[in-house]
């Protein structure tokens, strides 16, 4: 049978790993036995497994995000090495910030940290942990907020690795012939991206307390209030120990700025002057050279070069639950690729579109294939080339509303499945900043993200039936 054509067997292996996941509470299970499924189903043996994980393993976007993981597992490491999350903790703790200034001090730092979706979450969760296990948050919340702050924000700002990718694959499609054209197009898209702005906004509005927690959340957060566990019992952090157990180095002054602000300036910094001079954030680059920097910094502050040395096999050893995680995710977003998933969902789909709900659908559409794939950047790749020319092609070739809609459905529309999936890197890596329970993420987060997106559906149709 044609890999390309396997129809709903092509559903399998997604399906397989998003029922296991919940049902069993063990996601690296779930994903081995989808990825043995779809291997079995696609005519591949029992050595298909190891080939599968091998061919997607061995790429270089694979390489990135595993590569930014450790880096920044290693810099979270220096972090607890020269006392310095300990010391921002102590001194936010000082402020005497309750729960709900905590939980807003996430959401700032979530938006301020744009520019990047795998750096943000886990910073955010690396940097408020503790100091929202002091306020009694539980680590669902604290994960949901460093998860809906990541994506959503960097899907909406145009000086972004996101924005680039987008604009990119817009670039040649109708009118569309140059990148100031695609940037033009982007902004313009920008207050129709409606399932991001509405994710923004409803974390605020859950932070502030102006939502009330709901669903799994309120279950989550009564338990922290109440018997002060952040965990459930029985719940598996995806975290390595190694950081939970580390001290800082003994005898070493404190210092916050040197130690924490700096870095995170020089990253923030690095990236956005990358971006503005090269056209491309080196991120990776500028996480490489902090984590040198740090280095050397603390050679300087009186810590020994073998301790130094230790913090960066400690750090990295804290990082394999998560990029073991995101191994298995490639795999199954591969043979979902392989299988024609998100072929299988378009072909289904096209019979139901017209002008008026042609954005609500493509949202839809986009959604459901981020969902099955765990990967919007996927789901952009192979919706947008199909959304744009649809859309052009009721319009003329001519910008209009329509097409600009559509843009922002794919955008968001990727974004909301990423959300909801716990085959998602940035939902792995929310887990893992927050050190939460993967699964207990995906389960609390899910009804937020189901209202957001249901309002954004709602959104498109309105526009859909009333201006196009």
């Amino acid at each position: 049978m044609d890999l390309e054509t396997m129809g709903w067997i092509s559903l399998l292996p997604a399906i397989i790993a998003i029922v296991l996941s919940f049902a069993t509470k063990n996601t690296i299970v779930a994903l081995i036995a989808a990825c043995l499924v779809g291997t079995l189903a696609a005519g591949q043996g029992i050595m298909g497994l190891p080939t599968l994980i091998k061919e997607a393993t061995g790429t270089t976007g694979f390489s990135w995000v595993m590569l930014l993981n450790l880096y920044i597992a290693i810099i979270v490491a220096f972090f607890h090495k020269t006392g310095a999350i300990q010391a921002f903790s102590d001194w936010v703790h000082s402020k005497n910030l309750k729960r709900k200034g905590v939980q807003l001090l996430a959401w700032f730092l979530g938006i301020f940290v744009y520019f990047s979706d795998s750096f943000s979450p886990l910073f955010v969760g690396t940097v408020m942990r503790d100091i929202s296990d002091r306020a009694k948050i539980s680590k669902e919340k604290l994960s949901y907020i460093a998860d809906s702050t990541a994506a959503p924000v960097s899907v909406l700002v145009p000086i972004t690795g996101w924005a680039a990718y987008l604009m990119g694959l817009a670039v040649g499609v109708g009118c569309i012939v140059s990148q100031s054209d695609a940037q033009r197009l982007f902004i313009k898209a920008i207050p129709l991206n409606f399932y991001p702005l509405f994710a923004v906004i409803m974390v605020g509005l859950v932070a502030s307390g102006i939502v009330k927690d709901f669903g799994p959340m309120k279950k989550a957060e009564l338990r922290a209030i109440n018997e002060g566990k952040v965990l459930r019992d029985g719940a598996t952090p995806l975290i390595g120990k190694e950081l939970l157990e580390m001290k800082p180095y003994p005898g070493i002054a404190p210092k916050v700025f040197l130690n924490f602000v700096l870095p995170v300036i020089l990253i923030i910094a690095g990236a956005m002057a990358t971006f503005f001079v090269l056209k491309s954030a080196k991120t990776m680059e500028v996480f490489l050279g902090v984590v040198i920097l740090m280095a050397i910094s603390m050679l300087i502050q009186g810590i020994p070069f073998r301790e130094v040395m230790e913090t960066v096999t400690q750090g990295i050893k804290s990082g394999v639950p998560a990029v073991t995680l995101l191994a298995l995710a490639y795999s199954v977003n591969k043979l979902s690729t392989d299988m024609g998933t998100a072929n299988y969902i378009i072909e289904n789909c096209e019979s139901f579109l017209s002008p008026a709900v042609l954005p609500a659908i493509i949202f839809v559409v986009a959604a459901v294939m981020a969902f099955a794939t765990g990967s919007s950047w996927g789901t952009f790749a192979i919706c947008m080339p199909i959304a744009l020319p649809l859309a052009f092609a009721y319009t003329n070739d001519t910008m209009t509303t329509l097409v600009v809609a559509c843009f922002a459905a794919v955008a968001g529309g990727g974004v909301f499945g990423d959300h909801c999936s716990p085959l998602s890197d940035t939902t792995i890596l929310a887990s893992t900043g927050a050190g939460a329970d993967h699964i207990d993420h995906v389960k609390t987060q899910l009804p937020y993200s189901l209202i957001c997106g249901a309002l954004a559906v709602i959104g498109y149709l309105i526009l859909g039936f009333t201006s196009l």
